[in-house]
């Protein structure tokens, strides 16, 4: 009993340590009111009116205020063949709140800020390969089990949302980062495969499990918190902090 008291306080003491360092060390979240926060687009994503061919994209930006020093917000954009914008399907919270639906689409551009935080693209596809896709996709979105459930910790949430479709498309090869909060709770009961379709994932409600896949490496799920280790990429996973690169040896 001791040893698992002595385990578990330096494990609290190892998560505080890497909040505290996450909160100095610039960690952009947005302390201004969510109605004034910016929502404008980076710029980097493909001008519809000028790329005629079927794209999907994948993006994630911390979350707003305080829960974006914890974890991020993800979402989907699908451009089809032809069409003169992008619709981005996401899951939020607030609608869940007030009686709608988990799942919201929008012409959002694909790039836009979520309430202040820049956001990061994780994964695309073009041309015949997206088209092929989309379907698949849009079905998933309709299907979704939890479009009337929402939960920040451990799940439901956006991320468990876009893990979820990652899946079903595995030609994303989706890595979501570690601080996806959500990403592991799985809709169909404790094993899936991983969200990038290179591997497979054990879990329970989110809160514990293990991932083994060639594009995310070997994650280890604590209390849905993720640790691990990118043999591919050669990186280090950490909560809150996100992914900590090491430079390649190779010349």
């Amino acid at each position: 009993m001791r040893r698992i008291f002595v385990w578990f306080t330096g494990f609290l003491l190892f998560n505080l340590v890497l909040g505290l360092f996450v909160v100095f060390s610039g960690v952009q979240t947005t302390s201004a009111h969510w109605s004034s926060a910016s929502r404008a687009p980076l710029g980097v994503a493909p001008d519809p009116l000028l790329e005629r061919q079927a794209i999907i994209q994948v993006y994630s930006a911390r979350a707003f205020s305080w829960r974006g020093y914890f974890g991020v917000h993800s979402w989907i954009s699908i451009k089809e063949p032809e069409a003169a914008h992008f619709t981005t399907y996401e899951v939020t919270g607030w609608r869940v709140r007030y009686g709608g639906k988990a799942v919201s689409s929008s012409s959002r551009a694909p790039d836009s800020r979520w309430f202040g935080s820049a956001p990061r693209l994780l994964a695309e596809l073009h041309g015949d390969e997206a088209e092929a896709a989309i379907p698949r996709l849009l079905k998933t979105i309709r299907s979704y089990q939890y479009d009337d459930r929402y939960t920040v910790w451990p799940g439901p949430n956006s991320n468990t949302f876009i893990a979820h479709l990652g899946r079903v498309v595995p030609e994303l090869r989706l890595d979501l980062p570690p601080t996806a909060v959500g990403k592991d709770f799985l809709q169909g009961g404790f094993w899936d495969k991983a969200p990038s379709g290179t591997g497979y994932q054990l879990s329970v409600l989110g809160l514990f499990g293990l991932l083994v896949a060639w594009e995310e490496g070997v994650e280890l799920n604590l209390f849905g918190l993720t640790y691990g280790i990118d043999v591919k990429d050669f990186s280090l996973k950490l909560p809150m902090v996100g992914r900590v690169e090491f430079p390649s040896t190779s010349t």
